[in-house]
C-alpha cells in the first residue's frame, strides 16, 4: 500500500514535470508565432508607409510642374505684354520727335519771317516820323493861316468848338438814348407783359374781406350785466386770461372785442361765443374755457400752416416756420389776409419762373415766406422782410430764400432772379383790383401829390393825374423845352415819384408837347 502510493505519487510527479514542460514548449511555439506575425505585420506596414510616401512624392512633382509650367506662361505674356508696350513707346517717341523736328523747321521759318516784318516795320515807322513831322509843320502852319485870316486865335476857336461839338452831342446823345430806352421798352414790356399775363391767367386766387376787430353778438341786453359781473370781475378775468379789451357799449346786443394781437383776439371771440352758449359766466370758467380754446388755436395755427405748405407744393418746413405761417391766417394788410396773399404771391412766382426757366419749386418758396416777419414785427423791432429773412435763416433755409425774402421790399439787394419774382409777384397780388381797399383820402393824397411833383419842374405847363392815379399826363411849354429836354424829363418825373411816393403797381408817365400856329383869314 505504501509502495502504490509511492509509485503513484512519483507518477504524479513526472506527469507534473511533463505538463510543466509541455506547457513551456507551447508557450514558446505561441510566442514564435505572435513574432512572425507582428514582424510580417511590421514588413506590410513600412511596405504601405513606402508606397504613400512613393505616391505623395509623385504627386507633388506633379503639382511642381504644373506650377512652374502656369508661373512660366504668366511671365511669358507678361514679358510679350512688356515688349509690345516699349514697342509701341518707342513708336510714339520716334513720332513725336519728328513732330518736334517739324515744329523746329517751322518755328525757324517763323523767326525768320518775322525778322523780317521787323525790319519792314522799323523802315514804316522811320517813314512814318517823318510824314508825322511834316504834317505837324504844316498843321502849324495852317493854323497861323486861320488865325490871320479869322482874327481869333487857337484857344477861342477851340471854345467855339467844343461849344458846338458839346451841342451836337448832348443832341445825339438824347436821341440815341430814347431811342434805346424804346426799343429797350418796347421787347422788355411786351416780354414781362406777356409773362404776368400768363401768370394771372393761370391763378386766379379766392380773397376774403376781414375786419380788424371782433364783434360778437348777445342773446339780449341782459346778458351785457352777466359779462360784466358783479363789481366788474368777469369782465377783469376776461381781459386778464385773454389778453385784449371788451367794449361794453350802447350798441344793442353786441359787444366788441379790441386787440393788437389778431390771435388773442379770434382766440378772445371764440372763447366769449363759448360763455354766452354755455350760460355760466364767472372767472373760474371764464379761465377753464380761454384755456381751451387757446389750445385748439395752437392746434388750428398749425393745421393752417400745414394746409398753406401743401397748398404751395412743398415739402415739410421746420414746426416754428409752419406756426408763423399759420399766425399769418389772422393778419390781414388793407382787408387783405396775409396767408392768402403769401399762397398768391407763392403761385406767381412758381408761375412766371416756369416761364422764365427757372426753379419753381425755389420760386414757390420764396413767395410764401416772404410775409413771414409780419406775423412777428409787434415782437421783434424792424421792417418786416428783415426780421422774416433772418427768422428763416435761423430754421435752416437756404441762402437764396433768405435773400428773396429779405430783397422783396428792396432793404437788400437782390442776389438772384427769386427776389426780383418775388417782388414783383408781391406787386402784382397787391395791386390787383378788389385785392386790398383803401381809403379816399389816401388816393385823393396820391393824386394831388403826383400833381404837385409834375408842377415843380420848369417848363410845365399843367399836369393832371387821370386813371384812378395810373397815369400821370405832363403837357410842357414847347418854347422852353425840346423834344430830347421832354425825353429827359419823364425819365427824371418817374425817378422822383418813385421816390417821394408809395402806391401800388405801376404809374405810367406821358409829356406831352405839341406846338399850335393859329393864324385868322379875313
Amino acid at each position: 500500500m505504501a509502495i502504490e502510493t509511492t509509485v503513484a505519487a512519483a507518477v504524479a510527479g513526472v506527469a507534473g514535470i511533463a505538463g510543466l514542460g509541455a506547457g513551456w514548449f507551447l508557450f514558446r511555439m505561441k510566442e514564435r508565432v505572435l513574432r512572425a506575425e507582428l514582424a510580417s505585420r511590421e514588413k506590410d506596414s513600412a511596405e504601405q508607409s513606402r508606397r504613400e510616401s512613393e505616391a505623395a512624392r509623385l504627386r507633388w512633382e506633379t503639382a511642381g510642374r504644373e506650377e512652374l509650367a502656369r508661373e512660366r506662361g504668366v511671365a511669358t505674356a507678361s514679358f510679350q505684354e512688356e515688349r509690345q508696350r516699349l514697342t509701341e513707346n518707342d513708336a510714339r517717341l520716334h513720332e513725336r520727335e519728328a513732330m518736334v523736328g517739324r515744329q523746329m523747321e517751322r518755328l525757324a521759318q517763323n523767326e525768320g519771317e518775322l525778322r523780317q516784318r521787323s525790319e519792314s516795320l522799323d523802315a514804316s515807322r522811320a517813314g512814318l516820323e517823318r510824314e508825322r513831322g511834316e504834317l505837324a509843320r504844316l498843321d502849324r502852319e495852317r493854323r497861323g493861316l486861320l488865325e490871320q485870316i479869322s482874327q481869333v486865335n487857337a484857344v477861342e476857336a477851340r471854345t467855339l468848338l467844343l461849344r458846338e461839338v458839346e451841342q451836337e452831342a448832348t443832341k445825339d446823345a438824347a436821341d440815341l438814348s430814347r431811342h434805346i430806352l424804346e426799343k429797350a421798352k418796347a421787347s422788355t414790356e411786351e416780354q414781362a407783359r406777356r409773362i404776368i399775363a400768363i401768370a394771372i391767367q393761370r391763378y386766379a386766387g379766392r380773397h376774403t374781406f376781414e375786419t380788424t376787430t371782433a364783434t360778437v353778438a348777445l342773446p339780449g341786453e341782459d346778458m351785457k350785466g352777466r359779462i360784466i359781473g358783479r363789481d366788474g370781475r368777469n369782465i377783469r378775468a376776461f381781459e386778464s386770461a385773454t389778453g385784449v379789451t371788451v367794449l361794453v357799449d350802447d350798441t344793442p346786443n353786441a359787444v366788441v372785442l379790441s386787440g393788437f394781437d389778431p390771435v388773442r383776439r379770434e382766440a378772445a371771440r371764440q372763447s366769449m361765443e363759448r360763455l354766452i352758449l354755455d350760460g355760466r359766466i364767472h372767472p373760474a370758467r371764464i379761465e377753464e374755457v380761454v384755456a381751451a380754446v387757446n389750445l385748439e388755436m395752437d392746434a388750428f395755427i398749425d393745421r393752417m400752416g400745414n394746409d398753406a405748405v401743401y397748398k404751395a407744393g412743398q415739402p415739410p418746413m421746420h414746426p416754428d416756420v409752419v406756426r408763423m405761417l399759420g399766425r399769418l391766417h389772422f393778419r390781414h394788410s388793407f382787408s387783405q389776409n396775409i396767408l392768402d396773399h403769401s399762397l398768391e404771391v407763392a403761385h406767381l412766382c412758381g408761375l412766371m419762373a416756369s416761364e422764365l426757366g427757372e426753379d419753381a419749386a425755389t420760386a414757390r418758396r420764396c413767395g410764401l415766406l416772404h410775409d413771414l416777419g409780419k406775423a412777428m414785427t409787434h415782437e421783434i423791432e424792424g421792417p418786416h422782410a428783415l426780421v422774416g429773412a433772418d427768422f428763416v435763416k435761423r430754421h435752416g433755409e437756404g441762402a437764396v430764400v433768405v435773400n428773396a425774402v429779405a430783397a422783396h421790399h428792396d432793404e437788400v439787394p437782390h442776389e438772384s432772379v427769386f427776389g426780383i419774382l418775388v417782388a414783383a409777384a408781391d406787386a402784382i397780388s397787391a395791386s390787383r383790383p378788389g385785392s386790398r381797399s383803401e381809403s379816399m383820402t389816401t388816393y385823393l393824397q396820391r393824386l394831388e401829390s403826383l400833381e404837385e411833383i409834375a408842377m415843380g419842374f420848369p417848363g410845365v405847363e399843367r399836369a393832371f393825374a387821370v386813371q384812378a392815379g395810373r397815369e400821370l399826363r405832363v403837357l410842357v411849354k414847347p418854347e422852353q423845352l425840346d423834344d430830347a429836354a421832354s425825353t429827359k424829363m419823364a425819365r427824371e418825373l418817374a425817378r422822383r415819384v418813385e421816390e417821394q411816393l408809395l402806391y401800388p403797381g405801376q404809374i405810367r408817365i406821358t409829356v406831352i408837347r405839341e406846338t399850335r400856329c393859329v393864324e385868322f383869314a379875313k
